[in-house]
């Protein structure tokens, strides 16, 4: 007997809430159309819904997300890096208190205990009415250090997959792999476990408009930011797959309705309003923020993680700020206006060599950054800008390198307050190759300024 079942994945979405009302549409009419048809419909997402960069994500914690995802009646979902490090330990822990279904993942556990929070589900098993059974599983990201920074603790894909897929293999027909993982992940994946049927990709915003192919697995991706809606049609005999394809929508070609915009322009509003409704500080004067000079905001944040991570050094680039704080009461959306990444703060411990050598390679890249577009890696502005410092000086005729008027100690240890964003970025390697790391996983930089300037300048 022949069954068609139909598979709708959304992905990196990333508050993106402009593409929302189509994409709601989309999946709850096209579901509707399919079951009349005697079609079996399953609908997932695969993570990185929520993005602080939303004024509305950031006032509600990520809930908004999950409350907009419940209008649709999603059959399971996973989460990415946003929804995992881009909160703290208690928001992801209710996060999806009120979530209308299921959260899968597999690969990650509470630090404290090793065991899963309550909020996840470990694989799930769908049947069709058919009676096919289908496996699902779900995996995210493992970033070690972030994870661990709030308490979780990220295990590699290839560590818990085979004991996975050897219990669901016995027990289902098909098998779905959730992956926030990115494309060269899943590719890896598809040539050593044959028991993936399909790997629906996300992390990496990959398009693959008809699917890709390895070995009998076929890979999915659908972009990013909801610019695309994925698709994947099977047709099953007893059970097994005889025909798949894999397919992509493009958001921007599905119909429109008059109510489209408005429900948009809510979101930001509705945001806006519940930042600015949390006062933060009194300021007697402007603190500009310009990306290409040092600044008095600049100056000002500069001081803040110091404070945050106890340090008397810190390093900063210009292109963080979006604009301006001015004279006056200043608010939370305020700060998100002008700092809305999700950008972590980190101390820093360097031996003077390698501290030496990181300030030679900032000094080296100094003029190329300062007006370089930068894209990724959590951050939202958009060129790098001038690199600044507290408690270093340069002498670029000398080369000498100066902590606190005093010549660079090779020998000694030094700690700095930065941002976790320099790490990533491909700029400075003794920074991510000699660094020991340790992380403020709590708040973002622009609470750590926030909080400096409710200090010093109280309500």
């Amino acid at each position: 007997m022949t069954e068609k079942i139909t598979i709708l994945h959304t992905n990196d979405l990333h508050s993106h809430f402009e593409n929302w009302p189509k994409i709601r549409r989309y999946l709850i009419e096209t579901r509707e159309e399919l079951i009349k048809d005697n079609n079996s419909v399953l609908i997932f997402d695969l993570g990185d819904s929520m993005d602080r960069v939303h004024p509305l994500t950031e006032a509600t914690n990520g809930k908004i997300n999950v409350k907009l995802m419940n209008t649709v009646g999603y059959d399971a979902v996973t989460i990415g890096n946003n929804e995992g490090i881009g909160n703290s330990h208690e928001q992801l822990d209710f996060l999806y208190q009120d979530a209308n279904f299921p959260v899968i993942l597999d690969n990650i556990k509470n630090q404290e205990d090793g065991k899963r929070p309550s909020w996840i589900k470990t694989n799930k098993i769908f049947e069709t009415k058919n009676g096919t059974r289908i496996g699902v599983l779900a995996c995210t990201a493992p970033f070690p250090a972030t994870y661990e920074m709030n308490k979780w603790y990220a295990e590699k894909v290839g560590d818990v997959l085979p004991k996975l897929l050897s219990t669901l293999k016995s027990q289902t027909d098909i098998i779905i792999l959730l992956s926030h993982l990115g494309i060269d992940v899943d590719r890896s994946l598809a040539k050593h476990f044959k028991e993936i049927n399909i790997i629906l990709g996300s992390h990496t915003h990959h398009l693959l408009k008809k699917g890709e192919l390895i070995d009998g697995t076929m890979i999915c991706a659908a972009g990013k930011w909801g610019e695309y809606i994925g698709r994947v049609d099977l047709e099953c005999v007893n059970q097994k797959i005889v025909k798949i394809k894999a397919r992509t929508v493009e958001t921007a070609l599905l119909s429109e309705s008059n109510d489209d915009n408005f429900e948009i322009n809510n979101y930001q509003k509705e945001g806006e309003r519940m930042l600015d409704e949390q006062k933060v500080a009194f300021l007697t004067k402007d603190y500009l923020g310009m990306k290409q000079v040092a600044s008095p905001l600049m100056n000002m944040s500069l001081e803040s993680i110091e404070k945050a991570t106890n340090t008397k050094i810190a390093i900063l680039n210009g292109g963080l700020f979006l604009g301006d704080l001015h004279q006056g009461i200043i608010s939370k959306k305020d700060l998100h206006r002008i700092l809305p990444h999700p950008m972590r703060v980190i101390r820093v411990r360097l031996n003077g060599y390698n501290l030496w050598r990181l300030i030679r390679e900032m000094e080296k890249n100094r003029n190329h950054l300062r007006n370089l577009l930068v894209k990724g890696n959590g951050f939202r502005g958009s060129i790098f800008g001038e690199i600044l410092y507290d408690g270093i000086k340069y002498d670029s005729l000398s080369k000498n390198i100066l902590i606190h008027d005093k010549m660079i100690d090779l020998g000694a240890d030094y700690e700095f307050a930065t941002v976790d964003n320099f790490v990533y970025c491909p700029f400075f390697p003794t920074l991510e190759i000699a660094g020991q790391v340790s992380y403020i996983g709590n708040r973002f930089l622009r609470d750590i300024v926030g909080d400096y300037f409710g200090e010093k300048f109280p309500v």
